[in-house]
């Protein structure tokens, strides 16, 4: 497997490809990833790709891990990303149904 790529090699090839200039391309990707964050209380769907959602944790009873003891970890509100069908399959390719 290759390295994930860095922002500034995301925007050079986005800046290449839409032929716009390598700030604009900042200013988009800054100005996507507020309104993302802004709007993931409602679900925010970036389409082919996935969808940014909120979901509930309920309490749980957990271990500590260096004395093996019970504790109760609290119910909290954490941020997810739902990948899209398609791009899981374009990926992954088609999964085999289970019997």
């Amino acid at each position: 497997m290759g390295q994930a790529m860095t922002k500034n090699q995301i925007v050079s090839k986005l800046s290449n490809d839409a032929k716009l200039l390598k700030k604009d391309v900042v200013k988009l990707m800054d100005d996507l990833a507020a309104l993302a964050l802004k709007e993931a209380k409602n679900g925010f769907t970036i389409p082919g790709l996935g969808k940014l959602v909120l979901a509930n944790r309920k309490a749980r009873m957990g271990r500590n891990p260096q004395t093996g003891l019970p504790i109760k970890i609290p119910a909290k509100t954490v941020l997810k990303f739902r990948v899209a069908k398609a791009a899981k399959e374009l990926l992954l390719g088609k999964s085999k149904k289970r019997r």
